[in-house]
């Protein structure tokens, strides 16, 4: 068909029309086909309940407006709300149906060509209150056992400088500089950063450098964590050590030691801390990087306003 004709079928016939030129002329998957059914389905009743009976009537608005229900899901029909990465696939297909369309002269312009998927909401970091943080401290384990010293010296470690797990596990002894309470990271990229160690974290690494480690140094190694075996040891050891020491906080929550980097970014930040300073401490490239942290202090913010101020409501 050519020209601008525009039809009057409805969004459901042309939708038949569009899966049959996918399966005859375009030799899509089966697969393929059953998928873009199901979405230019969804698609078509959205339409139909706005009271839309032809293609011509769409806007660019319209689809955009779909693809919010679909991030929102419909209470009226029952459908939850879908992942971003459905969304998208979604709008692959309403794109493709709509260039479909405007090719064959069915409507005179593509509405949907510029319309992109919505942004991923963005997931704010989570940390812990001040006082979970210490009851994990404080569970590492017994004090005089060797690898119960060195776990407090990590997990300390690694909330009193807001190493990634990769980092601590790869320091040696000589990166730890306890007359200057600094350590040095070697972060992404091969880039080094020397950051402040707070008072507690150089007195749990001196224990373990005293107690702790030449019990577990069996052969030579510049490692400053050691496994049982004298080895480094590894991210996923580090890893176990905080699980462990975080259930016998009796803490009913998921916590990894990026837990602790992100409550070490969000406490900084609490306390008055520049979000620049933040960025040096975290070792990132980008400031933009470290701001998603001040989203999590402005929510902070906005309850404890909303709780303590007379005029708040």
């Amino acid at each position: 068909m050519t020209g601008h004709t525009v039809s009057t079928d409805s969004a459901a016939e042309h939708v038949t029309r569009y899966l049959d030129h996918l399966t005859v002329e375009r030799g899509a998957a089966a697969n393929t086909v059953s998928s873009y059914r199901r979405d230019l389905g969804r698609y078509a009743d959205y339409l139909g309940a706005r009271g839309i009976d032809s293609l011509a009537e769409v806007t660019e608005n319209d689809v955009r407006e779909f693809l919010v229900q679909l991030r929102r899901g419909d209470p009226d029909t029952g459908s939850a709300p879908l992942a971003d990465s459905s969304i998208a696939r979604t709008l692959v297909a309403v794109r493709g149906f709509h260039k479909f369309a405007a090719a064959e002269g069915v409507v005179e312009a593509d509405v949907a060509h510029a319309v992109r998927p919505p942004r991923p909401a963005r997931r704010l970091p989570k940390s812990l209150p001040v006082d979970e943080v210490l009851a994990i401290l404080e569970s590492a384990g017994a004090p005089d056992h060797p690898r119960a010293l060195r776990d407090r010296a990590l997990l300390e470690l690694l909330y009193s400088c807001g190493a990634r797990i990769s980092e601590a596990t790869a320091l040696d002894v000589d990166d730890i500089d306890a007359t200057t309470r600094a350590v040095r990271l070697c972060g992404k990229g091969g880039k080094e950063r020397v950051v402040p160690v707070g008072g507690p974290a150089i007195d749990a690494l001196e224990a373990y450098l005293v107690r702790g480690r030449p019990a577990l140094a069996s052969r030579a190694n510049p490692a400053l964590f050691l496994n049982a075996r004298g080895g480094r040891l590894s991210r996923q050891s580090a890893w176990q050590v905080l699980a462990d020491a975080a259930a016998r906080a009796g803490l009913d929550k998921a916590v990894s030691p990026h837990t602790l980097r992100h409550s070490f970014a969000t406490h900084l930040l609490d306390g008055g801390a520049d979000v620049r300073v933040v960025q040096e401490l975290l070792g990132h490239a980008s400031v933009t990087t470290t701001q998603v942290y001040t989203l999590v202090t402005v929510n902070t913010m906005r309850e404890v306003y909303a709780t303590a101020h007379p005029r708040a409501r």
